[in-house]
């Protein structure tokens, strides 16, 4: 009785009862895709830091005198960056060598006799591509741009040529709004600002120009200015208010020792150091892209919206991989591990190749950012199911 009562009891609490059960094919799969994953992270990590960091990283070594321990320190932090790269990667080198071994020994074709379809024969490598593609998001997100940003300051600093936590001379800030002239909407110019000098807190030898109000323009010249916090406004100390009428005469002009103006902080945010595209992730992007939506820069403005749409796409990769690596494991072939590597790279070349000629493209306005960030996803998946339907035939 006492043993009926345990078994019970041992069948009511299982903590996890409420996962799905991975049948044996499953974990088979699994088994057989988990090695050649973690080989090719281990590959193509060391492929692309050897390319993309240390030999520059030896040519600092040897005529920079940078520091062996400081090289090592800037290795290992661009590090993520290159094992972020290599997910997607290795996605398409696991199921291209698991399904061409399985398919090589017959093992699908024994498969496909006991009633499994091609469909969930490739569903566990449809899984792992969802997982790893939630570990590239988390990785680009929360780790690789912070070391890269550290990667940066640490050999500034190391050479001498450290830059500034803001940009200290010449800040100019051109704000636009749209406005509809001869029944089109255009952009014009409304305010612009400009300071000579800048020390991180006060800005020095001010001027801006008004244009917001119809009919009449604001000349403002000032010896210096702070940004307020606590009231969100600018301090202009020592300085000039010149009124323009719309015939360019002066209708009127005041001095003043201390004056509070109205005008966006942007011109601050734009005065603060700014990250290059790999040193941000997301909502820093988002956040650099406010402030320089109204710059009238259409071309920074656009290359940060493709940068912005990479971001979002970049971790789907891995399921346009699974999706084409399965796909052609599953064809009957006998192949081995180096023909899938070279496969792997034919692939992954012209991936890349596509994504560059989709930025390009993006950049330039031929297409929308958003299609110049996920064109090559959604040409991989088309393909990669285009394949697969071909298999299951």
């Amino acid at each position: 009785m006492t043993s009926g009562v345990s078994k019970s009891s041992s069948r009511s609490f299982r903590p996890w009862a409420w996962l799905p059960q991975l049948s044996v094919m499953d974990r088979y799969i699994a088994k057989e895709l988990a090695l050649p994953f973690l080989f090719g992270v281990g590959a193509f990590s060391s492929i692309g830091v050897s390319i993309g960091a240390l030999f520059e990283l030896i040519r600092r070594v040897s005529e920079s005198g940078l520091s062996l321990a400081i090289a090592a320190e800037i290795l290992a932090l661009k590090l993520p960056e290159f094992v972020v790269y290599s997910f997607p990667m290795s996605v398409l080198l696991a199921t291209l060598m698991t399904y061409g071994r399985l398919s090589g020994d017959s093992e699908l074709i024994a498969l496909k006799g006991c009633g499994v379809s091609v469909y969930r024969m490739v569903l566990p490598a449809i899984v792992l591509s969802f997982l790893i593609t939630g570990a590239t998001f988390a990785f680009n997100e929360l780790i690789v741009p912070a070391a890269n940003y550290r990667a940066a300051v640490t050999l500034e600093r190391a050479l001498g040529n450290e830059r500034p936590a803001f940009q200290d001379r010449n800040i100019l800030y051109q704000e636009y709004q749209s406005v509809r002239q001869q029944g089109e909407q255009r952009d014009v110019l409304s305010r612009l600002f400009y300071a000579r000098e800048f020390d991180g807190e006060r800005m020095q030898g001010l001027t801006i120009l008004d244009f917001t109000q119809e009919g009449l323009e604001q000349i403002i010249s000032a010896q210096s200015a702070i940004w307020n916090f606590s009231q969100n406004t600018w301090d202009f100390y020592n300085g000039t208010i010149y009124v323009v009428s719309a015939d360019g005469s002066f209708s009127n002009i005041l001095t003043f020792e201390e004056q509070q103006l109205q005008l966006p902080r942007a011109p601050l945010d734009l005065a603060a150091r700014g990250r290059d595209y790999g040193e941000m992730n997301i909502a820093q992007s988002l956040e650099q892209l406010e402030v320089i939506k109204n710059s009238g820069n259409q071309g920074r403005i656009r290359r940060l919206k493709v940068r912005i749409q990479q971001k979002y796409a970049l971790p789907f990769i891995c399921v346009a991989y699974g999706l084409v690596g399965s796909a052609l494991g599953t064809r009957p072939q006998r192949s081995n591990r180096a023909t899938s590597f070279a496969v792997s790279i034919v692939i992954i070349f012209s991936y890349y190749l596509l994504m560059f000629i989709s930025q390009a493209l993006a950049q330039s306005g031929a297409i929308s950012p958003f299609l110049g960030g996920w064109l090559p996803n959604i040409f991989g998946i088309t393909a990669g199911g285009f394949l697969l339907v071909r298999a299951a035939r």
